[in-house]
């Protein structure tokens, strides 16, 4: 298979679909296994594999050797990788890759998404794609756990009614299927991995396996560590591993959470150092933060402290309301030499 679009991509998820022939499951009931590579890493992608076959002849996996990746050498799953891709009439699959900077992304937004919810919705994501956008006659699906596998099994059952679904833990290695899919998944995330393509500059481009506790990758994140722009894309920088080191060692910013209309936004960034946080401590407390504007010009909602939380948060508003948050919005951005789009 050709990953070439997410090795030239790497900043955004990729669907794969293999070259399955199509005459060969039609009408048929299938199984599907679906599994991930990559979870605990805190460099490179995420990968999740989801592998179809026909339920009766789910043990000629085994023959092809199929078995949990994690027991298998990196020969070995990519020769197993190469009879599944040929075995086309026998299976097909398809792999989601998921870039780092959307996973820390999410991680650490305004609305966190984490990577169990992240993890659900691209099993969702790729029983939908399989059922409803190629039209497979999948009857039965079998997924590793990810959180309690009893809540997991009932999320999966109220999005597909119809499927017979089972989450267990080491389902990789009880069921072929899922096997299959972790060798692909495995397969997958090691090719992007080795062929990751930097965009920025990199003192070391030797990074390992990329697990937290492999020597390569610790001194990979030592000396690509920037104490202002952090790490490179590579690097899923909401891991602890390296949030500790970005909090040692880099610049801390505080963006406050509402701007004076009549500031001209220079004093904004605050040096947070530790060194520098020791001495401004007590002028600190001090000084009294200044008011938010927004919360006088929007009276009639309180909960709002800032611009952004006006129009993100999910509540019904009046339109005076509204009105009020635009014009306040609006001359916020003008006294930047910013337009406003009202059309939204």
């Amino acid at each position: 298979m050709d990953f070439t679009k997410a090795i030239e991509d790497n900043l955004h998820n990729h669907l794969f679909i293999s070259n399955y022939d199509r005459e060969s499951f039609k009408d048929v009931d299938l199984c599907l296994g679906i599994d991930e590579a990559g979870r605990g890493p805190v460099l490179g992608p995420m990968v999740y594999g989801a592998l179809f076959c026909p339920i009766e002849k789910e043990k000629q996996l085994k023959e092809i050797k199929c078995a949990d990746s994690k027991s298998l050498s990196e020969k070995d799953r990519e020769s197993i990788f190469e009879k599944i891709n040929v075995e086309n009439k026998l299976c097909g699959f398809a792999v989601k890759s998921l870039s780092p900077n959307i996973i820390s992304t999410g991680m650490l937004g305004r609305v966190k998404y984490n990577l169990n919810e992240l993890s659900h919705d691209t099993a969702i994501s790729l029983i939908d794609v399989l059922c409803n956008q190629e039209k497979l006659n999948i009857t039965h699906v079998y997924l590793d756990t990810v959180g309690d596998p009893h809540k997991y099994e009932l999320k999966l059952s109220k999005h597909f009614p119809k499927l017979k679904i089972k989450v267990a833990k080491k389902a990789d290695s009880l069921y072929p299927c899922v096997s299959a899919a972790s060798i692909c998944a495995k397969v997958t995330r090691d090719t992007l991995l080795k062929n990751w393509i930097f965009t920025e500059d990199c003192a070391n481009r030797v990074y390992g396996s990329g697990y937290p506790g492999d020597p390569l990758t610790k001194k990979f994140l030592d000396c690509n560590l920037d104490n202002i722009f952090g790490f490179v894309k590579l690097v899923r920088f909401s891991w602890s591993t390296a949030g500790l080191k970005v909090k040692k060692s880099c610049v801390a910013v505080k963006w406050p959470d509402a701007f004076d209309e009549n500031d001209d936004g220079d004093d904004e960034i605050i040096d947070c150092t530790e060194e520098n946080d020791q001495g401004g401590r007590k002028e600190a407390k001090k000084s009294k933060p200044k008011q938010s504007k927004l919360a006088n010009a929007v009276a009639n909602d309180k909960n709002n402290k800032s611009i952004l939380n006006f129009f993100q948060k999910p509540q019904k508003r009046s339109l005076a309301s509204t009105n009020a948050g635009c014009d306040i919005l609006s001359g916020f951005l003008s006294s930047r030499k910013l337009k406003l789009c009202k059309n939204f």
